[in-house]
């Protein structure tokens, strides 16, 4: 398991949570659990979108499984209320040892903080039904477009992105999931993008999702400071950056994730 970028303090597990709800009406658009019985929830942290799957698809039971104690700990605390709805399970998921099967399973946010992909995706499918559904949902960081300019902000994203990429993950990975679905053995893999697009129709939204993009990118500021990735000031103006898009009417922000459903 690569090293996650944005940390585990209490700041980040309640930014995991606000994230989570800010996304859901584009993350789960399309996600249909509602004809399976046990969803398998590989790097599941602290429970933000487990909460999701569990209001949304009531007759759903969810296992999930966290490499991070400190995570876990934190979703039997913000799961406490769905009872034996869920259950949770200390283990990297590239190495996962289960022993049941499991007819639909979730991974989000996961693949570009591990170093190998298709090794997770490979211990997914040994612990599925025939027929089971998939959901993976990934980012895709060089979607990003900004215009007009905004170097700071670019900048900073590929800064990270970089460092993610030293550490072991990958930034892009979701413009990969259909290759490694199918070199995992799955089929009927479809994939499908969705994200931010603002231009000079986007109004109050703007402000919406700025806000989002500064706590996202702010919570791998400290990670990027202490490796000496960044100074300070690159911090700053990409926050300043962030600031003049919102309230630049006429700016335009683009970026894309990637989700993929398939079955086994």
């Amino acid at each position: 398991m690569a090293n996650y970028v944005h940390g585990f303090d209490p700041e980040e597990q309640l930014r995991l949570k606000v994230q989570a709800e800010f996304l859901a009406p584009m993350v789960y658009k399309e996600v249909d659990f509602s004809g399976s019985k046990h969803l398998l929830e590989v790097g599941s942290g602290v429970g933000a979108q487990t909460r999701i799957l569990l209001e949304k698809f009531p007759n759903l039971q969810i296992t999930c499984v966290d490499f991070s104690a400190v995570q876990l700990a934190q979703a039997r605390i913000n799961l406490a209320s769905f009872g034996d709805r869920v259950r949770f399970v200390e283990q990297d998921g590239a190495a996962l040892q289960l022993g049941e099967l499991f007819d639909a399973a979730f991974v989000c946010w996961t693949l570009e903080h591990v170093s190998s992909p298709i090794r997770l995706l490979d211990r997914l499918k040994a612990h599925l039904q025939p027929g089971a559904c998939v959901y993976v949902t990934e980012v895709f960081n060089s979607s990003l477009y900004v215009s007009p300019g905004y170097p700071h902000l670019q900048h900073y994203v590929e800064v990270m992105s970089d460092f993610q990429r030293k550490i072991g993950g990958n930034p892009d990975v979701g413009i990969e999931l259909g290759n490694l679905l199918t070199e995992a053995g799955f089929s009927s893999c479809m994939t499908r993008f969705d994200g931010f697009y603002l231009d000079a129709r986007s109004g109050e939204k703007r402000k919406l999702v700025t806000a989002y993009w500064k706590e996202l990118l702010n919570s791998a500021a400290p990670a990027l400071l202490a490796e000496e990735e960044c100074a300070p000031e690159v911090v700053e103006k990409m926050l300043e950056d962030l600031e003049k898009l919102g309230n630049d009417e006429n700016a335009i922000f683009f970026y894309q994730f990637v989700q993929a459903k398939a079955t086994l």
